[in-house]
């Protein structure tokens, strides 16, 4: 089945996207080792995670409308995070998917919700760590996620509500609700 898959979002996306799609179907499939998810599932959703990128963020905008993809009023002032949301039903009607464990890791890559799931949370971080990434901190992030995902999911959200708040930008609530459960849950 990845190979169909492969095929079809190689045809789909820019090959940039493409590359970065693989790499963390890859990070994705490596941490679902590590920790114990369903490594097949891991790959998909890490594979598929931005299937929607192959519409420009105006065009995500009105594929949404067309397909009835509901957006709250945050997510249309962050536009970056609207191929998450379209990217479950681009992945449902087009990629034939219909597992709800894989179409919610992508639904929630970008911004995270509270109560994530560890294939959520493995999607979230493989995104963000993948080998094409390269940003400062990214190292940080690459040594935590091999010995505590939860951790390296801290940091993450510590470096971009950081750059959200020196940009003056808008933060998704899921975001902040995803911080408060993993801080008021930790082990």
């Amino acid at each position: 089945m990845s190979d169909e898959l492969k095929n079809k979002l190689k045809n789909n996306l820019y090959e940039k996207r493409y590359i970065h799609s693989l790499g963390v179907a890859e990070e994705a499939k490596r941490l679902a080792v590590i920790y114990g998810a369903d490594e097949e599932k891991a790959y998909i959703a890490g594979l598929l995670h931005d299937c929607a990128k192959k519409f420009t963020p105006d065009e995500q905008l009105d594929v949404c409308k067309k397909l009835g993809v509901e957006l709250d009023e945050y997510a249309k002032l962050c536009i970056p995070i609207v191929h998450s949301f379209l990217g479950v039903e681009i992945a449902r009607t087009e990629y034939g998917i219909n597992d709800v464990e894989i179409l919610n890791a992508i639904k929630y890559h970008t911004v995270g919700r509270a109560g994530m799931t560890l294939l959520e949370k493995i999607i979230y971080i493989a995104d963000i760590t993948e080998a094409g990434r390269d940003f400062e901190g990214v190292d940080e992030l690459r040594r935590l996620v091999n010995k505590d995902l939860t951790a390296a999911i801290i940091k993450s959200v510590e470096f971009e509500l950081k750059r959200n708040s020196q940009r003056q930008s808008i933060i998704h609530p899921n975001m902040i609700y995803m911080w408060n459960d993993i801080v008021l849950n930790r082990d």
